[in-house]
């Protein structure tokens, strides 16, 4: 009984010690700042390159879609997709039947034109014959009338037939002349015929790769049926549209970067090789070609990114190590003058090597973390170093 009696009144003096010292809300003694060591900058402004990025489409500089320009059956195809071919090789064989009736149907109509050159040739020989004899004996009969040795009647009857052979000449004269020229269009018409019996074997136009195969043997090709797609390998280009707003900056000859994901990111150096003058209408935009340079494993429908630059202009930069992110926010540590951190949200624009673009967020002249230590929260102290 003694022993609870005092293990109670202990248990109530230092009850009562506790609360005897009141702290009041607000009034506890700030703890002492962290301190971090870190190098610290001031944000200034510098006039940088401004480029417009834009996304890019790989193709071939030269590419064709080669047509039948007859019509007959596909007898053969003789290259496939993929197939890399060499300026004059046979690509599709057009069934030659067609042509070859077309060809002897021309050279009937030649053979039969030459004749009837022929023929009218020997018929104004015959005229002028006529009209010579004719002429000879108007003449003598002018100067029998003269002296009054024929009768009138006489001097008419062959000063008519004096006319009538010169009219006859005139005639035959005529007739040459068409029969010539319709030689001359069964000429045409053969020579016609000969060449599209060429274009039955269709050759390839330079050194490239078959890129699409639109024919099989057995299929009706007609005059304007596309056959095949070529295009000339090593040479291509990156083709991209460019806002009006851009495209006085822009001139052909200018050096633009392309970087090339598909080949490992690669970054080159290319040059506008063309642009073309009318914009679109509906997206008031320009095309651009941008030659790139050869060597490299490009295939038509890469993607592509092109830089090209428009100009200098004022960009906030500070170093990628000063970003800081945080989940899904992204922000930069700001150096107060009592050399306390604090997290600032930023926004970023483009990258310049190890330098960012800070579009939002940080001023001119404010100081701010180079590179931001793992430890560096916000509210902690900052000790500047070099």
């Amino acid at each position: 009984m003694g022993q609870r009696y005092w293990g109670v009144l202990v248990g109530v003096l230092v009850l009562l010690v506790g609360c005897g010292e009141k702290i009041g809300p607000g009034t506890s003694a700030p703890a002492e700042r962290e301190v971090v060591r870190a190098p610290v900058a001031e944000a200034r402004v510098s006039q940088e390159p401004f480029q417009y990025e834009a996304v890019a489409t790989i193709n071939a500089r030269t590419g064709s879609t080669i047509a039948a320009k007859l019509l007959g059956t596909v007898q053969a195809v003789h290259v496939r997709q993929g197939d890399r071919i060499k300026a004059g090789d046979l690509l599709v064989t057009i069934d030659p039947r067609t042509v070859s009736a077309q060809l002897e149907q021309a050279q009937a109509a030649l053979n039969e034109a030459r004749r009837a050159e022929t023929s009218a040739l020997s018929a104004r020989d015959a005229a002028a014959a006529a009209a010579e004899l004719a002429e000879g004996t108007f003449r003598r009969y002018e100067q029998l009338r003269a002296e009054n040795s024929v009768s009138d009647q006489e001097f008419d009857e062959v000063q008519s037939r004096f006319r009538q052979a010169r009219a006859t000449l005139s005639q035959t004269e005529a007739m040459v002349a068409a029969a010539r020229s319709r030689v001359q269009q069964a000429e045409a018409a053969l020579r016609q015929a000969d060449v599209a019996r060429g274009d039955a074997r269709v050759m390839a136009p330079y050194d490239g790769r078959v890129v699409n195969k639109m024919v099989e043997e057995g299929d009706m090709a007609s005059p304007g049926t596309p056959l095949l797609t070529v295009e000339q390998e090593g040479l291509y280009c990156a083709d991209l549209v460019l806002p009006e707003r851009h495209i006085q900056a822009v001139r052909e000859g200018m050096a633009a970067t392309v970087v090339v994901p598909a080949l490992d990111n690669i970054e080159v150096e290319g040059t506008v090789g063309r642009i073309v003058p009318a914009a679109d209408a509906r997206s008031r935009s320009f095309e651009i070609k941008v030659a790139m340079p050869e060597g490299l494993d490009l295939k038509t429908g890469m993607f592509a990114r092109v830089r090209i630059p428009l100009g200098g202009t004022g960009v906030l930069l500070v170093p990628e190590s000063a970003v800081r992110q945080e989940g899904q926010l992204t922000g930069i540590f700001v150096v107060d003058e009592e050399m306390v951190a604090r997290f600032r949200l930023v926004r970023i624009g483009t990258r310049y090597g190890d330098r960012v673009e800070v579009i939002s967020g940080l001023g001119e002249g404010q100081r701010y973390v180079t590179e931001a230590p793992p430890t560096l929260r916000d509210g902690m102290r900052v000790e500047a170093i070099q």
